[in-house]
Order: structure tokens, then C-alpha cells, then sequence
């Protein structure tokens, strides 16, 4: 039988201590950069625990290029 579907049991336990780590790095550096700006920082903290890289791709979009326009 050919098992072609992977499992999370399938993935190494350093594969999710590293998912971990960058799940957390980019959550703090998230809240504190929006923390900064004054930009909701609990929402692109929680928001930034959950996936990536989406949540930072938004965020730099949104305080970069966004923000300006409405200055």
C-alpha cells in the first residue's frame, strides 16, 4: 500500500520545536513593533501565534505602505 498522506505524528520532533520557535519569535516581534506604532498589538500578536508567515506579510503591508496613505 502506498501511504501518500502525512500525519503530524509523521513530522519530526525538532520540525515542531523549530515551527514552534518561529510561531513565537514572529508573535513577540509582531506585538512589540505594533506596540510601538500603536496599531492593535494584541490582535497581530494573537494573529501572529497562529500562522506565518501571512500574519507578517500583512502587517508590514498594512504599517508600511497603508498607514502612509492615510497620514
Amino acid at each position: 500500500m502506498n501511504r501518500t498522506q502525512v500525519t503530524p505524528a509523521d513530522i519530526p520532533w525538532y520540525l515542531w520545536v523549530l515551527l514552534c520557535l518561529v510561531l513565537l519569535i514572529q508573535s513577540t516581534w509582531l506585538f512589540v513593533h505594533a506596540g510601538r506604532k500603536g496599531q492593535r498589538r494584541w490582535f497581530w500578536g494573537l494573529w501572529g501565534l497562529i500562522q506565518v508567515p501571512m500574519p507578517i506579510i500583512v502587517y508590514l503591508i498594512w504599517s508600511k505602505w497603508l498607514r502612509k496613505e492615510e497620514r
